[in-house]
């Protein structure tokens, strides 16, 4: 059987990245799925990881994370692409890389490690970052000081958006960047020209 494709979105909040992924994973008949919580185990890490009451240390945020992935690929993608059926997600591993390597300072190589522990021969045909400037991100949103992420500083998201770019840099084999701010209608365009690049099982 012809293993699925596998397609992530990524980028900071507000990018736009949840409404492309739903949108295109329906036009492709693809599993939509996310991250954290897209399972009874990941939702309960889900809560513990966006309390912003919780405190937690930057590695054991980044533990959590990881735990919720491990899972997720084992239960939910791996399962399907292994069926046949293509997965597209809402964030995956570049995200904990953004976010807790750039973002929070956990050392790169030891998260990296980590990362592939947790996610195995799991990879990303194709990483399309949807990029927006932090401001932009920021006028968006109502920022939600009750989750861990929306509530931290800007500098966060710079840090966190600089690396989502210095990734796709060394990447661009498997990664698309696109421009956030663009109307919606065109970023639309630019993503299902895009995908329709890849070779789809049954297309």
């Amino acid at each position: 059987m012809t293993r699925g494709r596998f397609v992530v979105f990524e980028g900071i909040d507000a990018s736009g990245k949840s409404t492309q992924a739903r949108r295109a994973a329906t036009q492709f008949s693809a599993l939509f799925t996310f991250e954290p919580g897209d399972s009874p185990l990941g939702a309960d890490l889900r809560r513990w990881l966006l309390d912003a009451a919780t405190p937690m240390t930057p590695i054991t945020e980044s533990l959590l994370m990881l735990a919720d992935r491990s899972h997720h690929v084992s239960a939910v993608i791996e399962p399907s692409l292994a069926a046949g059926r293509s997965v597209i997600s809402d964030r995956f591993s570049s995200s904990t890389i953004a976010y807790q390597g750039y973002g929070r300072g956990v050392d790169l190589a030891q998260l990296r490690a980590a990362t592939d522990l947790a996610i195995g021969a799991c990879r990303a045909d194709l990483t399309i970052l949807l990029d927006v400037p932090v401001e932009v991100a920021n006028d968006r949103r109502v920022r939600d000081y009750r989750d861990r992420f929306e509530s931290a500083d800007l500098d966060f998201h710079e840090r966190v958006r600089a690396g989502y770019l210095e990734l796709a840099e060394h990447d661009p084999a498997h990664w698309f960047v696109l421009d956030g701010t663009a109307e919606e209608h065109a970023v639309t365009a630019a993503v299902n020209d895009r995908l329709c690049q890849l070779d789809w099982p049954g297309a």
